[in-house]
């Protein structure tokens, strides 16, 4: 077992890095969850995550990961047999789907290649067809955190739009609520489904549904059983401060100091910090000769860049040398990508010389698991954070 020093890099899209701000805020004895001081925290916390998810509308918040969301969103809108549309852009709505169908939902899956955001234009056409709108629900994935690709919830609304369709928009931003722009309210959204490990910054271990007033009428004319996740009996307790059940108090903590922080470098600032890693990431791994796994210019992330390896060379063992060597864990390839791709994480907490010191680890990771690439991605990347046009430096020889 090789001795490290220093700091482990985390450079996973998620769980992410979590600020020692909110590590020790986290650091609370235990209290009374229905007493008058927790329900300043739990109404401070409520009034935050509505700030995060731009929203006047409940924002619910489950002791539960990601997937308990996605769950609760399914159970308290959709019946089984109702027909939703999705679309496939990587592993995590592959996941949804699996929710999905274990609900018995009748799901038209829009096929996609993992390596761009949805077809908007077909998701428009199968909205289009079904003028009889059976279609109850569009399922999509916001930050498709597997592959680095975006599919923008503003389009999918306006594809709504213009067919008139009157399905509810539910939309997956787990890794994309803090780390790029998202409007509830403004873009239409009915539901939107959210976690604490990715930008906001937290350990794995809440849930957020943010929900319209069509959705919360769609659930309350649901007659589908559900208790945990139902959204009206945790509003009803909300409106007092507390849960229906033990919330997650220290993780509550944690939210509040996260989001505080967030709101003090400015959200605008935030997704301009987003976008500028996400950009310098790209350039190193053009400079490098390799391929991101998103193809799509627009639909590049700001979260996270995945990474194809040449073929021949095993993704997972580049990461394991770089994690032997540096101390740094990369994400891996999911499903279909399985040993194709690694992750870069560029999301949360986070900042250039961070970067720079990802970025290191990987250009002499690839060196020493013998990966085909150019030298000098370390030097774009910098060029990027510095300003200058990566354009005019000379491409260095493949090793």
């Amino acid at each position: 077992m090789t001795l490290h020093t220093g700091r482990h890099f985390l450079q996973i899209p998620g769980p992410t890095n979590i600020p020692d701000r909110v590590l020790r805020a986290m650091d609370m004895p235990g209290m009374d969850h229905r007493s008058a001081e927790f329900a300043e925290l739990g109404f401070a916390v409520m009034a935050a995550s509505q700030r995060m998810f731009r929203t006047r509308q409940p924002v619910l918040i489950y002791p539960s990961s990601g997937t308990g969301a996605w769950e609760a969103a399914i159970v308290n809108a959709l019946s089984p047999g109702d027909k939703v549309l999705m679309a496939e852009t990587g592993q995590f709505a592959v996941l949804w789907l699996g929710i999905a169908e274990k609900f018995r939902l009748d799901v038209d899956f829009v096929p996609g290649d993992w390596r761009r955001g949805a077809d908007i234009g077909e998701i428009e056409a199968r909205l289009a067809a079904d003028r009889e709108h059976k279609i109850k629900a569009v399922m999509a994935v916001h930050n498709e955190t597997s592959t680095g690709c975006v599919t923008h919830p503003l389009e999918v609304r306006k594809a709504l739009d213009r067919t008139g369709h009157p399905a509810l928009l539910m939309v997956d931003t787990i890794s994309g609520v803090g780390s790029q722009e998202y409007e509830h309210d403004a873009w239409g959204i009915d539901v939107s489904v959210g976690g604490s490990q990715k930008a906001l910054m937290l350990p794995p271990g809440l849930g957020f549904n943010a929900v319209s007033e069509k959705a919360l009428a769609a659930a309350k004319a649901n007659p589908s059983m559900r208790s945990y996740w139902d959204w009206h009996e945790v509003i009803a307790f909300n409106k007092v401060g507390t849960w229906p059940y033990t919330p997650a108090v220290n993780l509550l903590y944690g939210l509040k100091e996260a989001i505080a922080m967030l709101e003090e470098e400015g959200l605008d600032n935030v997704f301009a910090r987003h976008r500028r890693h996400g950009a310098a990431t790209r350039a190193a791994v053009k400079a490098w000769g390799l391929e991101t796994q998103c193809q799509d210019p627009h639909a590049y992330s700001p979260a996270l860049t995945g990474v194809r390896v040449p073929e021949g060379h095993d993704a997972d063992h580049f990461r394991k040398v770089v994690l032997d060597h540096f101390d740094m864990s990369l994400g891996t390839g999911l499903n279909k990508v399985k040993g194709k791709v690694f992750r870069i994480g560029h999301i949360g907490h986070f900042n250039d010389l961070m970067l720079m010191g990802t970025l290191s680890g990987i250009e002499m990771g690839l060196d020493l698991a013998n990966v085909p690439h150019r030298s000098g991605g370390v030097l774009a990347a910098m060029d990027v954070l510095k300003g200058r046009d990566v354009a005019s430096r000379p491409k260095a020889a493949v090793a």
